[in-house]
């Protein structure tokens, strides 16, 4: 029987999502809980890969398991288990042929901006000062929509055989003191959304224009863009099925 684990992590403890040698991760520490609990060898496969230091609001993972078990009984004992900076929402079963990372046909991400310092939100949001200005910035991220392959936003010698992505939704809010920039797509390249906030406050700062801003995207071209914002910053806030 196939499951969906709905849940969400802060990740400034976490090398990411991916386990990897002699690094903290999300994913193995969710596999070590499953698998106590269920006293059985467990391995997840998630929807993506969040990178160190990067959080979910919303994030799914599938698991086989074929013995009967009760769901909130696990949600609980798991929860109870887990670190304070994973929680468990759901678990639901699927047809066997469902893939949380295949079958996501949309990823929402969000950017934080805080404008003010605020000692609470200092691994939650990016601090930044300097005065943007919002509406060039939206103007912008409009300019989005008229292409679809991104390699200029993408982490060079990523292994990837395609740098096209469908964008859905790119534009900034503003909270009070804190500047939100949502984005959502059919996929995303590796450093993707850091590197678009990076060239936007570029925007915002009147560094670049516009037309330099389309050029980059058309340009292909990593080192043409602006810099990657840092990681604790970005929210990956919800991903779409069709069966979910």
């Amino acid at each position: 029987m196939r499951y969906f684990i709905k849940l969400a992590y802060n990740g400034t403890n976490y090398h990411g999502w991916q386990c990897q040698p002699n690094a903290s991760s999300v994913q193995e520490t969710l596999n070590k809980a499953v698998s106590v609990i269920l006293n059985s060898e467990i391995n997840l496969m998630g929807a993506g890969r969040t990178d160190t230091g990067v959080h979910a609001k919303e994030m799914y993972a599938h698991f086989d398991f074929e013995n009967p078990f009760e769901i909130q009984s696990l949600v609980h004992k798991l929860n109870s288990y887990l670190p304070k900076d994973i929680v468990i929402y759901d678990i639901i079963p699927v047809h066997q042929e469902a893939h949380a990372r295949f079958d996501a046909t949309k990823r929402t991400y969000e950017y934080h901006i805080n404008t003010f310092k605020d000692v609470f939100l200092q691994d939650e949001s990016w601090y930044y000062h300097q005065k943007l200005d919002l509406d060039l910035m939206n103007q912008a991220s409009k300019l989005l929509f008229n292409h679809t392959d991104f390699q200029c936003f993408s982490k060079v010698n990523t292994d990837v055989n395609t740098f096209d992505c469908t964008i859905f939704e790119a534009h900034w809010t503003q909270e009070k003191n804190t500047l939100i920039f949502t984005i959502s797509a059919n996929r995303f390249l590796r450093n993707m959304v850091r590197a678009i906030v990076g060239t936007l406050v570029y925007v915002g700062l009147h560094k670049i224009t516009l037309l330099d801003f389309n050029n980059i995207i058309a340009s292909k071209n990593r080192s043409e863009a602006g810099f990657s914002v840092p990681a604790h910053g970005l929210y990956l806030t919800k991903i779409d099925y069709e069966y979910l």
